[in-house]
């Protein structure tokens, strides 16, 4: 078996629950109306994660996509969907996550900064989230920084015992409009399992990739850090 067959198998983790979101993101909320620059964490910070995916969406995507209707899932603190509306990117711009917490931080940052972010709770692995349904093929691009990562680590199953991120291409799939682009980081997936998981069914095809320095260890080389684009078929 190839390592891109291989089934993607996580330990349960506190990172895959909502009450340590919820927590984490209250603290950098009273941190932040303490101090207004600070804005939270950078996810991936030291790999320049978000500066490469900034890059890359400015550089292989607004092309395709010149004003577009974007959603950040599991924005947290809504530090990418910034990031690109400070470099000038304009147009629908929607971050999204489960934690009401990180929701209000989120949104307390864009209106202390002006800008033109909106955000909305919801929880797209139930698929009756009111979100979900009702905007079903909206998007022209979606981002995740760390989404993925953080659901492999939860232990909640969704309809056919299917765990989330089992689910998570399908709902991309159904937020995406046709030919529509997932760009996503991940630290727990590595490039082969991210291309396996969202190609294997044929929901998508494999659009872009961001470099990475690569480590070599034990004669094997690769990256901590994956960032990939995936088009919807």
């Amino acid at each position: 078996m190839s390592d891109s067959e291989r089934s993607v198998d996580f330990k349960t983790s506190k990172l895959g629950t909502k009450e340590y979101w919820d927590n984490f993101y209250k603290l950098e909320h009273d941190n932040f109306v303490e101090n207004p620059e600070d804005i939270g964490e950078c996810w991936f910070d030291e790999s320049n994660a978000e500066e490469k995916m900034v890059d890359y969406f400015f550089d292989n995507l607004t092309q395709h996509f010149p004003n577009p209707h974007v959603c950040d899932l599991g924005t947290g603190n809504g530090h990418l969907l910034f990031h690109l509306y400070e470099e000038g990117l304009r147009g629908e711009l929607i971050g999204v996550d489960y934690s009401e917490t990180s929701l209000e931080f989120a949104s307390h940052i864009a209106k202390n900064k002006d800008y033109n972010v909106r955000f909305e709770r919801s929880d797209i692995l139930d698929s009756k989230d009111s979100f979900l349904r009702s905007n079903i093929e909206k998007f022209d691009i979606i981002l995740d920084k760390g989404t993925l990562d953080a659901i492999a680590l939860s232990d909640t199953l969704y309809e056919g015992n299917l765990t989330g991120h089992q689910i998570y291409p399908m709902r991309i799939v159904e937020l995406l409009k046709q030919n529509g682009v997932l760009l996503i980081t991940s630290c727990n997936f590595t490039e082969e399992e991210l291309t396996h998981h969202f190609t294997k069914d044929h929901l998508f095809r494999e659009f872009g990739k961001v470099d990475y320095p690569k480590l070599e260890f034990g004669g094997r080389k690769g990256s901590t850090i994956c960032t990939m684009a995936f088009q919807k078929l």
